[in-house]
């Protein structure tokens, strides 16, 4: 479970962005953030991952305060709980697709043979199968996108952080990506936020949130698009 309690975060700049935000993800839970540009929603992520420290408020993954973790400590819990699927891939160009995407299960010390075929099974459903050897640098934008997800899904983290993670695919494409991520939440009993601009894609989770400067607040996509129309 995923508590947050009232999150307070501002830029350097001095601009509020979260201001006394207070959620909680249930365990088996797939939500979508929708909101406008600038509203925090990257920032909020980066903070449930423990990869920024919120300025007030308290975040709480399965009982245990992240401000009281010291960084070892973070990290591990990052390592093993968490797959987070960032905007900008970040994807190691030194290291051939099979070992970027094996990364996490690596670091978990996992055995040779599972990281092996956990690899391939994930190349195959992000449709890269036979270019694990390849490079990064020979690969498309949205190729390298596929990569960070299949990286982010291999370990089959608790908790599932995804930052517009279509958004450098083709529409079909997406499609299947967004089922991939909710077929490995669903299979692996995990929870997931999916931050989006797409309606489609937030529609593919099991809540919609809109956050804005109140806080999040669930809609309803089909009641919200008739309103609109």
């Amino acid at each position: 479970m995923l508590e947050l309690h009232h999150i307070s975060k501002a830029y350097s700049s001095g601009r509020q962005v979260l201001t006394n935000l207070s959620y909680t993800l249930g365990a088996k839970e797939y939500v979508s953030i929708m909101g406008e540009s600038g509203v925090g929603k990257s920032t909020l992520l980066n903070l449930i991952a423990g990869l920024d420290a919120p300025d007030s408020g308290e975040i709480i993954v399965n009982g245990s305060t992240m401000v009281s973790l010291d960084d070892d400590a973070l990290t591990r819990l990052r390592r093993k709980k968490f797959g987070f699927i960032f905007q900008a891939f970040n994807i190691l160009p030194y290291l051939t697709l099979n070992q970027n995407i094996a990364l996490p299960l690596l670091l978990n010390g996992a055995h040779r043979e599972l990281t092996e075929d956990r690899t391939i099974q994930m190349l195959r459903s992000v449709g890269l199968q036979g270019r694990g050897q390849h490079f990064p640098h020979q690969l498309s934008g949205g190729e390298l996108q596929r990569v960070a997800i299949a990286r982010a899904l291999i370990h089959r983290p608790e908790f599932i952080l995804a930052d517009e993670p279509t958004g450098n695919l083709d529409p079909d494409t997406a499609h299947e990506i967004l089922m991939l991520i909710r077929t490995e939440i669903k299979a692996n009993d995990a929870s997931g936020i999916i931050v989006t601009h797409s309606q489609a894609a937030a529609a593919t989770a099991d809540k919609i949130l809109v956050l804005t400067k109140n806080g999040l607040s669930p809609i309803d996509l089909a009641q919200s698009t008739n309103q609109h129309q």
